[in-house]
Order: C-alpha cells, then structure tokens, then sequence
C-alpha cells in the first residue's frame, strides 16, 4: 500500500479541491490523514485516479497527483508512462516535492534495472529531511541500489532500515540480509575504518570476526555467539541472531556409524566405481600422503593431468541419464587406461590392481599404500551393488547391517529414487545419505546432502574468481549442445549471485570448423549474445531533473552483442587441449597486445604432457582444476597417477571417493552450520543451503613456458 503524501501547505486555499478529491476516491480508497491535521491526498488508490485527478487540478495538487501517479505506475509496471510522467514534471519544485521526485526517479531506475542512476539519484537526497515514510522507502532504495556489490555501505543501509521496520518477519529478513551481506564482503572489507558512532556497524563486524575465528569448530562457536551476545545486548542481531546463527545455536553433532556405499558394479559405470572405492577406502584408512608446497615445474612427476575433465558427477555416458564424463574416461598419450573391473567385481590380477570386493558382505576393498599413513578408522563399511538390486531393497539391507549413513548412489536416476515414499529409511528421514550426483531436479531434504563433479561446480567457482580479479564483462566460449548450455546456466547465475550484471556466450562447433576459421585468418571475434535469463543492457535514455535514466526494457530478451572494444575483458573457455590449441591464437589474432583481456579455462583444457611450444602459446591463460592435480600433493598424485595408468579422469573419481570419506565424518555440520567447510582433494568443500557441496578449485597461470599459483 502506499504511504500518505502529505501536503505540506495551507487548506484554505486547497480545501475545495480536496473535498472533490476525497468525495471521488471514495468509491475507490480511503485517505489517509496526517498527524498534524493537515488534509492529505489518498494514497491508495490506482495510477489511473491520481491521472484522472491530476488532469482535473491545477499548480501544486496537480503536481501532487502526478507525483503520486508516478509512485503508483511504477509499482504496477507501468515504466514507459511512469518516465513520461517524470519527464514532464515541472521544471521547479520546493524542496518537499524535489525530494520525492529524487525519490521517485530512484524507484523508477531501480525499477528499469539501473541501479547507477538510482544512486545517483539518492546521493542528492537529504535523508534527515525526510518523513518516517518516505525513509523506508529511501533505505530500501539504498539496499535495492546496491544488491549489484556487497559493501560496507550497504550494510549500512540495513542497519538503517531496521529500526522503521515493524513487521516480524520483515526484521528478520532485514537482519538476514544483514548477515548474508556482510559474509559476502571481499576479504580486504573486513578490516575497514568505521566511524566512532558507528556502534551498531561495530557489533555487526564483531560477530563477523566470531563467527570466521570459530566457525571450523561448533562448540566453540556457539560459545562465542553467546558472549558477543553478552557484549552487545543492544544489537539488533542480539536480540534476534541471523537464521544460519541461529542454526549454530539448535546444532546437535552425531558420530558416523555403520556406512553403506551404494556403487554400480557391473556395466560401463564400473570402472569408475572402482576408483570411488579405492580412493574411499584409502581415506578411510588413513592412507594418504604428506601435502607439501606446489609444484611450480610443470614437467615435475606427479604434478600434471591431462586435461581429462569429469563432466558429470562420477560415471561415463549411461543409457539411463546417470553422469555423464561426456568425453568418456580420457588418458594421457602413450599410457592405457586403467583395466575394467571384472563382472563379479574383482580387478584382472594380471593387471597389477587391487581386487575389491562387491558383495552384500561389505568387504573392504583394499587400497594402495602411499607415502604415508594415519590411524585407519574403525568404522565398518559395506558396499553394496545398486546394478543387483532395486534401490529401496539395498537401502533396506543397509539398514538393517547397522548403516547409519549412506554414501552414493551415483547414477541420477538412483538418486532420483531417493525421494520416493518406497525409499523406507531414507524417505523418513532415519539415515543420512550423502548422494555422489545431484539430480536434475532437486528437492531439499534434511538428510540428504549431494556431492557431484561436474562442469556447473567448475561453472560457478569460475564466475566467482573472475569476479574477485576484478573483471567487469565476461564472455563464454563454449561448444554448441547440452554441455554448453549447463556451463552457461551455471556461471550466469554465479556471476549474478557474485553482483555481476550481463554475461555474454559465444558458441563454436567441431575441431574442422575452428580449423577453417583459423586458416581463413578470421580470428575469433570477441561479440556475443546475452544468456539466456541475464539481464541486457539499456537502449536510450531519458534526463530528468538533472539525472540521466535509460528507458525501461520489455520483459522479452534482448540480443546485444559487445566487442573488445566494448568492454569485454574476459573470456572463459570451454574446450578440449586440441580445441584450445586453435581458440587461443584466433582470439590473439582480434586483441591487441596491450589489450586488458584476461583468458581463463577449464581443467578440460587442461594438457599434462604439453610441450615447451604449447606452454608458451597459452601465455597468461589461467585453468582451474582440483587440488590433487594441480600440485597440492605431489607425491599422492605421482602414486594415484601410476596406479590409473596416467587416466586422470580416474584420478579426480579416486579424490573424490576420498572426499566423500571426509563429508561422511563433517556431514553434521555440512547439513547444519552455514557457511562451515573443509579442504578437500577435489577442492575446498561446503554446502549450500540445500546441502549440495559446492567445490572452490586451485587455478594456475601459464607465465613464460611455467605453471604458477594464479592469484
């Protein structure tokens, strides 16, 4: 409903036309009157009223009316007349009347996607000058305008809304929203000068601080919330903590009992069970390498990878939708791939793996020994095989062998299976189940969290390092089909989420095509179409009152395109070595040198065995890729990587059957403390709300014919 605008002037001389207003709106509303009994024009009626009444008045009521108007097109969408109106606002207001034009063409800006100009236009407003009213809706203008970037300031804007809020739930989701902000600062605003007055900012930053010094460790966290309570009694997060705080406060851990690890073992996905599972039980035995420091020498053994990206979750291409490796297992030049499993579940001998067992008996598989070892848990694993059985059966079997938890299953349709009544145990919620895929369509459950390598989890860690550098409007270049369209999707979102605004894709086709492109000597242009979902850019302008305000979109999407020249200073790269081998040097044939364009991929560019040629062509072109391939622990890797045969798709399935080893013991707090993670082989692990674990990768930089540490 919108607040009363007040007229601030004498009734005499308005009396008669407010007795016509307020005898016309009462078919329609009910006015609003002020505390200092002054008449007010209703202020809750439709914009076609005040326009009706706006050309029935004359001077300042007419002026009130179209102010009102205007606020009221704009909350029914009505932007194109809304700017009409503003536009033809008298030229000279009193300074009441000047403010709620500035607090209007704020609104509409925001309203049309321009949060700049909505700035702009609320840096000229003196907030103390306004009424109660009018400064809710400044606040939640100041909020609305910089959604785009957390910050101080806009923290600063929630500390100031809070106490006109009178809504409980509207306090919560203030303070909330205080919270999420401030987590989400960059790292060098968490030490920034605040004013001596500023003692409500000053607890908020404690807390922060709180929660970073403890948040590995929940009892220690919980302790400390209750003594910067004790501190600071006054604080509005004091009295009603964040939900996710809150969450801390309710945490309960629970210890890892008997585990059930659900594996297809027979068929194409076999093979990449069996790395799951030795990488799972080498974990679970204690049986990992010291860490040391990168390795900066890309020809070092144990530190390279080939390039061989997991596209999906766990498994190769299935006929049922399960993951998907799109490329299938990929191995590095002159070595074999790592030898299938045999039907009943045992390696070939003659191969020189290590057999493991598959039946219902749960026998551990065993695991080669690295270089180093810890205490083996004592923890008792069975494996089950969800190629033998319906799912509900083998979660019952489980159960009834004493699993309190179950890691997999890891084809999508398994787990999709998960949420069905028939599930038993699962579905009412008695095990806590840490699937190894996420599904296509996700469902939050208390007891399920979902752990899947994928290029959406390489997606969303690229927008947001992108982001942190610095750079301002990323282009994607990806292959045409599914692929591409799951990369697109998942970075636009992050880079919406990390306060970007439009992302641009450009697609490509075969190897043969790049080919002919690049021996046309056309190069890569550097232009590209909005995806699908983000928002586009403005197409003119209007200037109001000194502001300059673009027009208002239409909802439908807009195809622009942008250049090098334009504004596109980074490009992320989907593509094999091979492609990538073509991409770089075309798109080195449109930029010049002196160009700011920075180049990222993905670990599927990755190219472990590349020459001094090859690094040198990739200058300055950074790839993420986990960890364990990317030096972090070059020792386990060297063992890993011999035991695969050099088939580093099967090394990032092993590392990932060691992470979903340590999820299993920290699931308590990857399902209950926002925010809590873990350093893991494929990553640094943590959870979003719904629990799906979302993985922060290590990037490295081709510099001078080397790999370095990207920064």
């Amino acid at each position: 409903m919108l607040s009363s605008y007040v007229l601030g002037f004498k009734t005499g001389r308005l009396l008669p036309v407010l007795l016509a207003s307020l005898i016309l709106a009462a078919c329609t509303a009910q006015g609003p009157e002020s505390q200092t009994g002054r008449a007010s024009i209703p202020a809750n009626a439709n914009a076609d009223y005040y326009l009706q009444q706006m050309q029935q008045s004359r001077n300042d009521t007419k002026t009130d009316y179209q102010l009102l108007a205007i606020r009221a097109l704009i909350k029914e969408g009505r932007l194109p007349l809304a700017q009409q109106q503003l536009a033809a606002l008298p030229p000279q207001l009193d300074a009441a009347r000047q403010r709620e034009r500035l607090l209007l063409s704020a609104e509409f800006a925001l309203a049309s996607r321009q949060p700049q100009s909505a700035a702009a236009a609320l840096r000229q407003i003196d907030s103390d000058s306004l009424d109660p009213q009018q400064r809710l809706r400044y606040t939640q203008a100041m909020i609305d305008a910089g959604q785009s970037q957390p910050s101080l300031d806009l923290v600063r804007a929630y500390i100031a809304q809070a106490p006109l809020l009178t809504n409980p739930a509207a306090r919560q989701q203030n303070i909330d929203k205080t919270w999420q902000t401030l987590v989400s600062l960059p790292s060098q605003q968490g030490n920034l000068v605040i004013n001596a007055n500023e003692n409500v900012l000053q607890g908020w930053l404690d807390l922060l601080r709180v929660y970073q010094d403890n948040r590995q460790d929940p009892t220690l966290l919980q302790a400390a919330i209750k003594d910067w309570q004790t501190r600071y009694p006054q604080n509005p997060a004091a009295k009603t903590l964040p939900t996710p705080l809150g969450q801390v406060q309710n945490y309960s851990s629970s210890s890892v009992g008997g585990i059930a690890l659900l594996l297809p073992l027979n068929g194409q996905a076999q093979v990449f069970s069996n790395a799951i599972q030795q990488g799972f039980t080498a974990a679970k035995n204690g049986l990992t390498a010291q860490p040391s420091a990168p390795v900066q020498d890309p020809n070092a053994a144990g530190q390279t990878a080939d390039g061989a990206n997991l596209n999906d979750g766990a498994a190769g291409t299935q006929p049922d939708g399960g993951s998907a490796n799109q490329n299938g297992p990929v191995t590095a030049p002159g070595t074999t791939p790592a030898p299938a499993a045999s039907e009943d579940g045992g390696q070939n001998p003659a191969s020189g793996a290590v057999p493991r067992a598959t039946t219902l008996d749960g026998r551990d598989a065993e695991a080669p020994a690295p270089a180093a070892a810890s205490t083996a848990s004592s923890v008792q694993v069975k494996v089950y095989n969800t190629s033998s059985q319906p799912l509900p059966a083998l979660l019952a079997q489980a159960q009834r062998d004493g699993a309190s938890m179950i890691i997999g299953p890891l084809l999508k349709n398994d787990v999709e299976q998960l949420y069905n009544d028939n599930a038993g145990a699962v579905a009412a919620g008695t095990l806590n189940v840490l699937a190894l895929n996420q599904p296509e369509h996700l469902q939050s459950r208390p007891n399920i969290c979902y752990f899947a390598l994928s290029p959406e989890d390489e997606a969303r860690d690229a927008a947001n390092h992108i982001h942190q550098q610095g750079r301002q409007q990323p282009l994607l270049l990806l292959p045409r089909g599914a692929l591409g369209d799951r990369v697109a999707k998942a970075f636009s979102d992050a880079w919406r989420q990390a306060g970007g605004a439009t992302v641009l894709e450009q697609r490509f086709g075969s190897s043969a095509e790049l080919k002919q492109s690049i021996n046309s000597g056309a190069g890569i242009p550097l232009t590209g179409t909005p995806v699908a979902g983000g928002e586009a850019p403005a197409n003119a302008a209007v200037t109001i009152a000194g502001l300059t305000i673009p027009a208002p979109q239409d909802n439908g999407a807009v195809s622009t395109s942008a250049n090098a020249n334009g504004g596109i200073d980074a490009v992320y790269i989907i593509a094999t070595p091979d492609e990538l081998a073509l991409i770089k040097p075309m798109i080195d044939m449109r930029v010049s040198s002196r160009a700011r364009l920075a180049l990222y991929a993905s670990s599927r560019s990755y190219q472990a065995d590349a020459g001094p040629d090859y690094r040198l062509e990739m200058e300055g072109l950074e790839f993420s890729d986990i960890p364990l391939l990317t030096g972090d622990n070059p020792a386990l890797l060297s063992q890993i990587s011999a035991q695969f045969r050099g088939d580093y798709s099967l090394v990032r399935l092993y590392a990932m059957g060691m992470d979903a080893w340590t999820l299993a013991n920290h699931f308590s707090e990857m399902r209950q403390l926002p925010g809590f993670q873990v350093a893991g082989e494929t990553g640094t692990l943590s959870a979003t709300p719904d629990c799906v674990i979302n993985r922060t990768l290590s990037w490295l930089k081709y510099q001078r014919g080397q790999l370095i540490a990207a920064r």
